[in-house]
């Protein structure tokens, strides 16, 4: 995988969610993430990053724990967080209705 300026220097928000299978807080995410897309999936783009196969990537853009999320809109990180995190936090924090 690649993340190109493409993919973040969008109009439309794009969150990039890094995870790895054997991680049991990123399993707990998975359903969060999930109602998450269900509730404003069609206002942002979202990419899921394994950790594992793209080492590279985790690497570039920091990411020291997992789950870990990176909002950017318009090519700049406008916020980020670490570990578990319900939706409708999610949502109030990156201010998307």
């Amino acid at each position: 995988m690649h993340v190109s300026g493409n993919h973040i220097n969008n109009s439309k928000p794009t969150l990039l969610s890094f995870h790895a299978d054997w991680c049991g807080t990123c399993q707990t995410m998975t359903p969060i993430i999930a109602e998450l897309l269900d509730k404003i999936g069609n206002k942002i783009n979202f990419l899921e990053i394994d950790i594992d196969k793209n080492p590279q990537i985790a690497a570039a853009f920091r990411v020291r724990s997992i789950p870990y999320l990176i909002l950017f809109n318009n090519g700049k990180s406008i916020w980020r967080h670490s570990g578990l995190i319900p939706a409708k936090e999610i949502i109030a924090s990156i201010k998307i209705d």
